[in-house]
């Protein structure tokens, strides 16, 4: 638990730091409070205290009171400082995918060329639609005057070709886009593996102040690449992430932008490689318990999967009013699908 794994890493200051910092984001979306870290610590320290009685020295217990208000320290600094991250991360991914509207500059240059010609705002739009209008009946004309004319010589038809072609060509607007674009660019085309990250990475940035959402996206994550035959190397993703979103956010882009990207995939980095390896050990583990269930433990199963679940999801209940045979094939069915996952 966390503070088997806090206290396992007391000794070395690094690697405390590093797990507070995990167990801080896992706890983002709870609140954090100096009167709350108190109650938890005097908890602990007293708990410690009825069991181990007189070999719970008063050194032990300062070590303990130290270790507990540092770590609750660091939950409620890690809450109020990455608040500012996460609002960067939200805001750039909306802009990396076209999800806000950050077009009104050129509205407004357009706006302020006309002002400075000294027009009101009303004629300039009289004037605007007036000139669309004189340009759409110049072009008829135009391409009236070229149909008459004849043959076009092949200069002209290859600087047709050029503009048409320039016209045609696809650039990349949203994230996905930029980061293949990117990553073919990189030299990391063939490193298949991206795209399964790439597939799971919006709804990962979309719930970042949502650490346990977080967590079942990475385990998600984990279960896909588990089937992947090849070399997985997480930083390569990171190098294509960065350059793509400093290419679609290039007016706001800054180092805090740098700074709160780079954290939410070390982040994610550190929570796949605690998983990486470990669904394959697992689906045998939980084939093996499969095959081992008595009538009654199948039975007991089954009825807990809907105990569960009517109450995670009440609604669920006006839709599963089959027999009881029926409910009990489709829990049979869940079972085979998670181990074949």
């Amino acid at each position: 638990n966390g503070l088997n794994s806090i206290i396992s890493a007391a000794s070395s200051p690094s690697a405390l730091k590093t797990q507070v910092e995990t167990l801080g984001f896992q706890h983002l979306d709870l609140e954090v409070t100096v009167p709350r870290v108190v109650i938890f610590r005097d908890a602990i320290v007293d708990l410690f205290d009825m069991e181990l009685g007189a070999r719970f020295t008063s050194k032990a217990k300062l070590g303990f009171l130290a270790l507990l208000n540092y770590v609750g320290g660091a939950y409620i600094f890690i809450r109020r400082e990455y608040a500012g991250r996460i609002r960067i991360i939200n805001s750039s991914w909306r802009t990396a995918n076209n999800k806000a509207v950050d077009f009104m500059d050129d509205g407004g240059e357009l706006e302020g060329e006309g002002e400075g010609e000294g027009e009101g705002e009303g004629r300039e739009g009289g004037e605007g639609q007036e000139g669309e209008e004189a340009t759409k009946v110049a072009e008829a004309t135009a391409a009236k005057e070229e149909g008459n004319v004849g043959p076009r010589t092949s200069g002209d038809a290859r600087a047709s070709g050029e503009a048409k072609n320039k016209n045609n060509m696809n650039v990349p607007t949203t994230f996905n886009e930029m980061f293949i674009f990117n990553g073919a660019v990189m030299g990391f085309g063939s490193s298949t593996w991206m795209n399964l990250v790439l597939e799971q990475f919006d709804n990962m940035v979309l719930n970042v102040a949502n650490s346990y959402r977080l967590q079942e996206e990475c385990d998600v994550l984990s279960l896909v690449l588990a089937k992947h035959k090849g070399t997985i190397d997480l930083p390569e993703f990171k190098a294509v992430m960065l350059a793509s979103l400093r290419s679609l956010v290039p007016k706001d882009w800054d180092t805090n932008h740098e700074v709160a990207w780079n954290w939410l995939w070390e982040n994610v980095e550190r929570m796949l490689k605690n998983l990486m390896g470990k669904p394959e050990l697992q689906e045998k583990a939980l084939d093996r318990l499969i095959m081992s269930l008595t009538d009654d433990a199948v039975n007991y199963l089954r009825r807990e999967v809907y105990k569960r679940f009517f109450a995670l999801a009440p609604a669920g209940q006006d839709y599963f009013k089959q027999s009881t045979t029926r409910l009990f094939w489709i829990a049979d069915k869940i079972v085979e699908m998670t181990i074949e996952m």
